[in-house]
Formats: C-alpha cells, sequence, structure tokens
C-alpha cells in the first residue's frame, strides 16, 4: 500500500492525496471565463492589427507591439500579482487585476498616437492580467491533485472558445462601431473578470511568509525583504531543475503567440478576404479546445511523464508554426485552414501541461510564487516574439521567415527541456526544494542517532 501511495505521489510532483473537485469545478468555470477574457482576448487583437497599421499609418513592427507590451506586461507583473495573492488572499487581487483590464481599454478607445495604446492596451490591461492570471491558476491547482491537467485543460478551453467566438465577432464589432467603439465594447467584457474573481473564497495570508520574518522584527529592512522573498519564493532562483524548465518555457514563449497575432495579416496578405482571414484563428481556436481536453485527459492516465508529453507537443507546435506559410505559397485556403488546425489542436495541448509540470519542478507548496517567477522571466520572450515577426515581414515583404523562425524557437524549447535533470528518467524525481528538506531530516536523524549512541 506504501508503494502504491509513493508512486501516486511521484506521479503528481510528490504532491499528497488532496483535494479533487468538489468547489474545485466552480473555480474552474472561474478559470473559463478568466483565461478567455484575458488570452483568448490578447488572441483577438490580430482583428485590430491592419486597422491600427491604415489608421496609424506605421510599420507591422510598431504596431506589433501593442500587443507584445500586453502580453509582457502580463507576464512581468504576474509574481506581483503572486505576492500580493499570498499576502492578502487571491480573490482581492483577481477582482482587481479585472478592473485594471478592462480600465485598459476603455482608455484605449480615446488614443489618438501609438504611445497611448503601448500604455493602456499594453500597460495597463497587461497589469491588470497579471494579477489575475497566476492566482487564478493557482487557486485551481490547489484544488486538484490526480485530476489536476484534466482540470486546467478544461479550464484552459475558454480560450479556444473564445478564440473562436472573438475574430469574427471583432471583426463584426469594427465594422459596425469602428475600432474605437469596438475597444470600448472589449472593456465591458473585461469587466466580467471581476465577478469571477468574486467567486474565490476569502482566504489571509500565507501563515509560512509571516513567520520567516518574525526573526527579524527589530531590523525593518531586513524584516520587509525576507518577507517580500517569502512571498515571491526566490528560493527557486537558486535550483538548477526550475531555472531549466523556466528557460526552455521562455524559449517557447518567443513563438507561440506570433501565429494568434499575425495568422490574419497573413491571410490578408495571400488575397483571402476579411472573414475568410478572421476564420482561420477561429478554426485554430477550435481545434485548441480539443487538444487542451485531449491532452488533459491522456495525462491523468498517467503512462507518460508530463515533462515528456510537453516536449512532444512544443515540438510538434513549432514544426505546424513553420508550416503555417505552406498552404498560401500553394495558392491553397483550404491547406492554409488545415495547417492552422494541426497547430491550434498542438498549441492548445501543450498549454495545460506547462503550468501542470510546475509542481513537479518546484513542489505544490511553491507554486503560487513559482508560476509568478516563471511568467515573470519569460516576459521578455513576449515582448520579443511578435515584433521580430513584424520586423522580419517588412524586411523580407511576407511572413514565410516569421513563421520559420517562430517556430525554431520552439523546437529549441524542447530541446532545452531534454537537459531538465533525470529527464530521461520514468518517474519524476521529488521536486529539488523537498529533496533538499530531505536530505537536511536525513542528515538530523543520523547526528541524533550518533548523539543518541
Amino acid at each position: 500500500m506504501a508503494s502504491v501511495q509513493a508512486a501516486a505521489e511521484r506521479r503528481h510532483g510528490g504532491d499528497p492525496e488532496g483535494p479533487d473537485g468538489g468547489r474545485g469545478w466552480v473555480l474552474v468555470g472561474a478559470l473559463f471565463v478568466t483565461t478567455g477574457l484575458v488570452f483568448g482576448l490578447m488572441r483577438g487583437l490580430g482583428i485590430f492589427f491592419v486597422e491600427f497599421v491604415q489608421y496609424f499609418d506605421q510599420s507591422s513592427q510598431a504596431i506589433s507591439w501593442i500587443s507584445s507590451t500586453g502580453l509582457a506586461a502580463q507576464q512581468f507583473f504576474s509574481p506581483l500579482g503572486a505576492a500580493l495573492a499570498n499576502a492578502y488572499g487571491a480573490r482581492l487581487v483577481v477582482m482587481a487585476g479585472g478592473f485594471l483590464a478592462a480600465l485598459g481599454f476603455v482608455l484605449a478607445s480615446r488614443a489618438t498616437c501609438l504611445l497611448h495604446l503601448y500604455l493602456t492596451m499594453g500597460l495597463v490591461s497587461g497589469l491588470g492580467w497579471g494579477l489575475v492570471f497566476t492566482p487564478m491558476v493557482a487557486t485551481v491547482m490547489t484544488s486538484f491533485t490526480r485530476r489536476r491537467t484534466f482540470a486546467l485543460g478544461l479550464a484552459f478551453t475558454g480560450i479556444g472558445v473564445a478564440s473562436f467566438a472573438f475574430n469574427p465577432l471583432f471583426q463584426f464589432l469594427v465594422e459596425t462601431y469602428a475600432w474605437r467603439g469596438a475597444l470600448l465594447i472589449l472593456g465591458g467584457l473585461s469587466l466580467n473578470i471581476v465577478p469571477c474573481g468574486a467567486l474565490i473564497r476569502r482566504q489571509g495570508p500565507r501563515p509560512e511568509a509571516p513567520s520567516k520574518a518574525e526573526a527579524e522584527k527589530g531590523r525593518s529592512t531586513g524584516g520587509t525583504f525576507r518577507r517580500a522573498a517569502a512571498y515571491l519564493e526566490l528560493s527557486l532562483l537558486c535550483e538548477r531543475p526550475y531555472l531549466t524548465y523556466t528557460l526552455a518555457i521562455t524559449l517557447l514563449n518567443v513563438g507561440y503567440f506570433v501565429p494568434y497575432v499575425h495568422l490574419v495579416a497573413h491571410s490578408r496578405l495571400a488575397g483571402f478576404s476579411e472573414y475568410q482571414a478572421a476564420f482561420v484563428t477561429s478554426a485554430a481556436g477550435v481545434s485548441d479546445i480539443l487538444g487542451r481536453l485531449a491532452s488533459g485527459w491522456f495525462s491523468d492516465l498517467g503512462r507518460f511523464r508530463l515533462v515528456h508529453l510537453l516536449s512532444a507537443w512544443t515540438a510538434l507546435t513549432g514544426l505546424f508554426v513553420a508550416l503555417v506559410p505552406v498552404g498560401t505559397r500553394l495558392g491553397s485556403y483550404a491547406g492554409l485552414v488545415a495547417v492552422s488546425l494541426l497547430y491550434g489542436f498542438c498549441s492548445g495541448a501543450l498549454t495545460s501541461l506547462a503550468f501542470a509540470v510546475v509542481p513537479t519542478v518546484s513542489g505544490a507548496e511553491r507554486v503560487m510564487g513559482a508560476l509568478g517567477l516563471l511568467q515573470m522571466i519569460e516576459s521578455g520572450a513576449g515582448l520579443l516574439g511578435t515584433p521580430l515577426s513584424g520586423f522580419l515581414r517588412d524586411v523580407t515583404g511576407d511572413y514565410t521567415a516569421s513563421f520559420a523562425v517562430s517556430g525554431s524557437f520552439l523546437v529549441l524549447g524542447t530541446l532545452t527541456m531534454a537537459t531538465l535533470p533525470h529527464y530521461f528518467s520514468r518517474t519524476d524525481p521529488p521536486p529539488s526544494g523537498r529533496r533538499l528538506r530531505s536530505e537536511t531530516e536525513r542528515s538530523d536523524d543520523g547526528l541524533a542517532a550518533d548523539v543518541g549512541d
């Protein structure tokens, strides 16, 4: 019996059996809506890309910085969201983030230059997304053990549903109300994040973090630093497995979002109509949903390590990103849709796994801080990816090089993952923090035995 329990703990990153549903399914529904209103909306901004190029008369690279700044801000401010959630509870933090996300779009509807869009859609909405996403994901992850990957996959289907629905909707809104009116409506949609945050139960600060600062009561500066370091889980930055995994996800992040930003513009450049171009992204959104559900169900069967499945899906995603221009080069709309469907399925399949692997690296007790730091570090990649793609389009005249380079970054992320300690083992090693504590406890036991003798 003990061996079965140990095997189950190894399969789930060393976590003891814990909650697996109940109110957790309500939070899955809240995360479903939230992810749709964060990443689904972010993916739909490609509809505005062409409008901004024409209205502001700027290059593709300059316009790409709008969505890139928003993505980077969301990831950069994720540690702030994690630390605030650790200190004051996730409920208040998520609700405040939803308000800021909506405010950014409302202010963007009054923009008169690109700088205004960088600051509003990029910085303000990005800050709101950063306060929302990590606390919501960590809350759902701590509500599940055996079905964690499936729960995340189900919640993240909100991104695929939103991607499918938002692109035609945004095209209609732009044609009906122009881009300013459409952005104002997007601000109203984003306010729905606030009631999603209200579904999280009230919870106080984590007891562990303040206790770490108690020893420094007489030294306010040292005590404040220790408290902040505890809330942010900065000790993870000294652990090789966590840093290796973070580098892999950072490389993946360079190319992951490029198709959703430039796929519409690429389709329009190939001569397809506005609604045909919008449908390409919507089709990828539908297969994205199927990929998340299939990946979550299969991963929780426990037949393969999560990191191995993540590596496979990441490599396939990189391959299909690089193949996106093939359909249009052959002049085939069906070919473009087919490749987009394959890209959507694989990119959806990897998303929940990228988060589900984190507890196997950091330990479930540090997952809030681990997710926050991971997103902050990868924010630089999010800031680089779409402008690099836009720059290559400006230089070459089309998006062939853009998609090829983006796909290569995903493949490079897969190769980096293969350098994780014990990567080729069939079972997950204990998380590094827990492994260090176990070694310390064994040393203490040995010392006690020596003293007893």
